[in-house]
Formats: structure tokens, C-alpha cells, sequence
């Protein structure tokens, strides 16, 4: 039997339903995330769905409204010294933690220290920041050694890892070790007793939380919490998922497998539609730490056998609409989504040239380990395309299949594969969260203090120190080329393309926040 007509089948008959009680409730969200929750600490991970759930708990100086346009959300306002640099960020009168204390400029400060260690904008712009200080209790000031004009981008950044505000007391944990409490100050507060990894998480409506009074759009602007309690459920078999959904036993699925689209699609109860029009690019990363990846010439191999379309077939359900081949560093559609330097992923295929290339670069035969999730169907099918393709490049490979959230754990590690390290894994990003060298981490040489693959690139820092100071974006333009470039040159990823993902709710919902992640402001019942 084919897999579309297993998954068909099982939906329609509505063979595995969760136990879940029927929804209609005004009061209660239920809610089918992308992947079980497994790391709570959105500065330790860069994890979507850590990030999601981030965005219920904790708040932002600043964020992002349709037009990616910076505006204040904790911050009431800030001024700059006539030198560019001293800034003051004033916090908005009234903001509370979870646990009733006031939000102090003290906190605030603590937290940007322990976000710029982590984060690549947040580590560029820790180079020339002399003090994460304070004015006064309401004040946060920041002293640097020379301007940075990027500053109000950095701090409102929404992506990757965003500078969420935590108490003073988390926010001093070590940047690389995860907090163990979850207190923010966002609309909702994390319920730690309902919290069941694989099974459920629990969000309580925080009635400490003061919206602001401009219409809510991305992350910025007035975030209303209309249900009193949201819950997660983790429902990791799509018909399952989609099952639920239909029967009105869940409210909504923030990623519809693509099978199941047409079944879904059919229920006058069930609105399904792409959640982001901006898409997502899929990624496959090298970890350059050991061999065979620690060398470029291995890397540039396996990108001259890249075919971006077997992989984008595979996650889409091979629907030609929902995917474009994206010969670019950067997302295609954005300002920098050109194809300078990137000949190799566009050549016409040639298996044995890439074996050649394979064994001239210093392939010598080393095992492959491929970490790949089987609960995340915007993922899941990667791994095996790529298995193949080592595969057939006759390279050592071991495809180990198992849960997002142990994925996320082990590609923390560092260890070679003997000691339970890894090769390659896969991931995506929403476009808008990696179109400039700022914040595509994927790209950034920062070696052991980068993203996961650690890898050291200084000619890359140096010219992404020079785009973060261009005087016009023109330079900036010319200096993301630069650095594009490069990174087919050493390609320490692997661009797999550009794709659209569908999300899927009970027609009863409204409210929903177009063009962003799935975030719970302002939905509501009716």
C-alpha cells in the first residue's frame, strides 16, 4: 500500500485519535506543535519549536511588526548620546514577572549579557559593548566603544535566538547550560506541573500582563491573550493529528503533512493555508569539527552532487507549487537571494566527478553519521534522501533516525562519531529569519562560540563586521556577495531549497497574526 493512501485511510477512518475531550471551549486553546518540546531555554537552542514556545513565556525589548519595521514592545523609548555611544532603553511602566516581582533595568541588562553570548548578531554587537549596565531601575544602558548603527535591529530580532528578557537570577546561568526555570514576563505563564515531555505542555493566561495599545502584528504591538489556558498536545503521527483536528478534538496544527492536505482541505470545519508566504529554506549542516567534513574540499563534493529538488520533493509531498529550487546562500525573493558563486550547486549533476572530487579532497573512507528526526514532518524526509546520496558516493554512511527533541540534544555534542557524535543534520528556517549576514548563523565562521557545526571562518567575521558598519546598503549589498562567495567556496551548508509549509485550524478561530509563527496573541474562539 502507498504511503498517501495509509495516511488517507487511517485520517478518514479515524483509526488513532488522541484522547482528547471535544473543543468549543472560548476559555481553552488546544494546540498540535510541529515537534514534542524537549529544551525549554530558547538562548540554549535555536529549535523552532523552542522558540514558539519562548514567544509565549517571555517578551522582547523590541520586536518586528509586517513590515520588519523595529518597534518598542518592552521598551517605552530610548535615547542615544550625540557619539553613538550610550543607549538608554526605558522600560514600560507596570511590567511584571510571573512570579509578581517587577521587571527591573537590572534584569534586562543580565539578560542581553547572556543572549550576546550565543546569539551571532548578539555576539558581534558584544565586541564593542563596554557595559550592560543600568541608569536607574526602570533604565537599561548600554556603553560601547564605537557606534553601532544596527543596534535597534539587533535587539528586535525575532529569529534564531531573540534577546528574551528573564530575570536577573536566570539570566546569570551560564549562557551554554540551560535555565531550569521557565518565569518571563509574555501573556502567558508556563504551567511546570502539566509539563510532559512527548505528551503535553500547559500554558496559563498571565493577568499581570499589560498589552500594549498598537494592533499586534509579528511580535510587536499589543499582545492579547483571549484564551485562559493554552494547551500543547504532542502528536508526533500525522493522521493522528490530522484526526484530531477534524473530530474538533483539537483546535489547531501548526504543520500539516502534506498528504493530508486534501483530506483536510474537504472539511467545511477545517481551514488549512500557507502560514508564511515568505517560505523556508532547508538547510543541511557539515560538522567541521572531524572528519570527513572537517574538509572543504569534502564539503564542496557533496554540494556538486546536490540535487535541491529530490529533497524538496520528498518534504512537500512532491507538489510542485509548494517548492523552488533557490541557488543562493541567502533566501530567494530577499535582498541578497542571488546566485553569485554558486556554479557547483548549479551544474548539471555528475555523480562520478563528485566521487573524484570526494577522494582528491581527502575522503578516506571515515563513517558518516546522519541524525535525523522521524516526528517532524517538515524534516523527516531529508535524512533518508541524503542517506542516499552518500550512499551512492560510496561514503561510509549511518543514518540514525530518532525523535526532533534527542536530535536537538545530540547535535549539541561535540564528540566524534565513536563517542556518540555526528556528521550531518538537517534543518529550516523561515526566510525572513536568515536573509542577512547579521542573523544567518548557518554562515558565520565563529568557530567553537557559533551555531552547531562550529565552524571557523575569519575572512566571513571580518566581512560581516564590515556589513554591520556599511554607510549605505549598497556596500552592504557588494559585502553580502562577498560573503556568499565564500561560503560556496567552503560551504559549510548545503542550501536544499525553498518550500512553503501549511498550517490548519477549526474554522471557529480568528485573529490569526498573517505572515508569523504560530503565536497565540490575539487568536481567538468566534
Amino acid at each position: 500500500m502507498h504511503r498517501r493512501t495509509l495516511l488517507t485511510g487511517l485520517a478518514a477512518a479515524s483509526l488513532a485519535r488522541p484522547t482528547l475531550a471535544r473543543t468549543g471551549d472560548t476559555r481553552l486553546l488546544r494546540f498540535i506543535p510541529q515537534a514534542n518540546l524537549t529544551s525549554l531555554d530558547p538562548i540554549w537552542t535555536t529549535a523552532a519549536v523552542t522558540l514558539n514556545h519562548a514567544f509565549y513565556v517571555f517578551d522582547t525589548l523590541y520586536g518586528q511588526d509586517d513590515a520588519l519595521e523595529v518597534r518598542p514592545q518592552m521598551a517605552e523609548g530610548h535615547t542615544v548620546s550625540d557619539d553613538g555611544l550610550t543607549w538608554q532603553i526605558r522600560l514600560r511602566d507596570g511590567l511584571r514577572w510571573h512570579d509578581g516581582t517587577p521587571v527591573l533595568a537590572r534584569d534586562c541588562a543580565a539578560s542581553l549579557d547572556r543572549w550576546s553570548k550565543r546569539d551571532t548578531f548578539g555576539q558581534s554587537l558584544a565586541r564593542i559593548v563596554e557595559e550592560w549596565g543600568t541608569a536607574d531601575d526602570r533604565t537599561i544602558r548600554i556603553k560601547l566603544t564605537r557606534p553601532f548603527p544596527l543596534m535597534l535591529q539587533a535587539l528586535g530580532k525575532t529569529s534564531a535566538i531573540p534577546p528574551f528578557m528573564m530575570p536577573e537570577r536566570l539570566a546569570k546561568t551560564d549562557a551554554f547550560r540551560q535555565i531550569t526555570e521557565m518565569v518571563g514576563s509574555g501573556p502567558y505563564r508556563f504551567v511546570a506541573n502539566d509539563y510532559v515531555s512527548g505528551s503535553r505542555v500547559a500554558y496559563q493566561k498571565f493577568d499581570g500582563y499589560v498589552p500594549r495599545q498598537e494592533p499586534a502584528q509579528r511580535t510587536a504591538g499589543g499582545k492579547v491573550a483571549h484564551f485562559q489556558r493554552i494547551e500543547w498536545h504532542i502528536i508526533p503521527d500525522a493522521a493522528t493529528a490530522a484526526g484530531a483536528l477534524q473530530t474538533g478534538e483539537a483546535d489547531w496544527w501548526d504543520q500539516v503533512h502534506p498528504d493530508l492536505v486534501p483530506l483536510l482541505a474537504r472539511n467545511r470545519d477545517v481551514k488549512v493555508e500557507v502560514n508564511d508566504p515568505a517560505g523556508y529554506i532547508g538547510t543541511l549542516r557539515f560538522n567541521t569539527l572531524h572528519p570527513p567534513f572537517d574538509k572543504a574540499a569534502v564539503r564542496r563534493a557533496i554540494l556538486s552532487a546536490a540535487n535541491q529538488e529530490d529533497w524538496m520533493r520528498a518534504v512537500t509531498g512532491n507538489d510542485p507549487k509548494l517548492f523552488r529550487s533557490c541557488a543562493s546562500m541567502f533566501p530567494c525573493g530577499t535582498p541578497y537571494g542571488t546566485e553569485a558563486g554558486a556554479e557547483a550547486l548549479k551544474a548539471p549533476r555528475d555523480l562520478t566527478l563528485a566521487k573524484r572530487l570526494l577522494a582528491e579532497g581527502g575522503y578516506n573512507g571515515e563513517k558518516v553519521v546522519i541524525i535525523s528526526p522521524t516526528d517532524l514532518p517538515s524534516m523527516a524526509p531529508w535524512g533518508p534522501v541524503t542517506a542516499d546520496l552518500f550512499t551512492r558516493l560510496g561514503i561510509n554512511t549511518e543514518l540514525v533516525e530518532t525523535d526532533w527533541g534527542s536530535v536537538v540534544q545530540r547535535r549539541a555534542s561535540r564528540a566524534p562519531v565513536a563517542q556518540g557524535g555526528w556528521s550531518v543534520f538537517h534543518t529550516w528556517w523561515p526566510s525572513l529569519s536568515v536573509y542577512t549576514p547579521a542573523i544567518n548563523p548557518t554562515l558565520r565562521g565563529l568557530g567553537d562560540k557559533g551555531w552547531f557545526g562550529w565552524y571557523r571562518n575569519d575572512k566571513v567575521e571580518a566581512l560581516a563586521e564590515d556589513w554591520l558598519s556599511a554607510p549605505d546598503e549598497a556596500g552592504r549589498a557588494r559585502i553580502a556577495e562577498a560573503i556568499q562567495r565564500e561560503s560556496f567556496e567552503q560551504a559549510p551548508v548545503i542550501p536544499m531549497g525553498q518550500f512553503f509549509m501549511r498550517t490548519a485550524y477549526r474554522t471557529d478561530l480568528s485573529g490569526f497574526l498573517q505572515g508569523s509563527a504560530p503565536y497565540p496573541w490575539n487568536v481567538r474562539r468566534g
